[in-house]
């Protein structure tokens, strides 16, 4: 594992179009440095095949969430494709404190309610509405009305990456890689 140059815990917020290959990214990202950790987001959405609960999401009712948001338990949340999505301010703020460096992977939306002054905004873009689509085809969890949603929504996402710090277009996997360690490690040491 990297040991990344760890002074005080930063937040990074990921977004992009589904399908990019954000999640992907920092998957991999997390496993090779120390000292960041991804938020786990709570959802109302039923489990893909293949998903876990507390690895992938959180999977609550649409009551627990709402008594979550009249709680305040929520750093950021969002409703996208007929289900909520958010992120553990409680989370957050103890992995922060404990000098990790935090990632949460979240939609436009819920990234443009995060008001965190230090926050660094790192937006994943596709090569093309084209390959999008044809991505999130072979990824064969989500239905053709999906795919037509989330293409349609992408470009509206798209236009929201003017809003982030950094656009990285995940072309090529190793290369969106390469790039998106300089960046963090930048930011980390505070170089840029």
């Amino acid at each position: 594992m990297n040991k990344i140059f760890k002074k005080q815990g930063k937040l990074f917020i990921i977004s992009g179009p589904a399908g990019t290959g954000k999640t992907t990214l920092i998957t991999k990202f997390i496993q090779e440095h120390d000292h960041c950790i991804r938020i786990v987001t709570t959802t109302t959405r039923p489990p893909r095949l293949g998903e876990q609960e507390g690895k992938d999401y959180h999977f609550v009712n649409e009551q627990t969430f709402q008594e979550k948001i009249q709680r305040g338990e929520f750093l950021e949340y969002a409703r996208v494709f007929d289900a909520y999505y958010g992120s553990s301010r409680g989370e957050v703020l103890k992995r922060l404190e404990e000098n990790y460096h935090v990632f949460l992977v979240i939609d436009t939306q819920g990234a443009s309610s995060i008001q965190e002054e230090n926050a660094i905004f790192i937006f994943i873009a596709p090569p093309s509405i084209e390959e999008l689509t044809r991505r999130l085809k072979n990824r064969k969890d989500t239905s053709s009305s999906a795919i037509q949603k989330r293409t349609a929504f992408a470009q509206y996402e798209i236009d929201q990456a003017k809003n982030y710090d950094y656009i990285i277009i995940n072309d090529d996997f190793n290369t969106a890689y390469e790039t998106l360690c300089s960046i963090v490690d930048q930011e980390i040491k505070g170089r840029i």
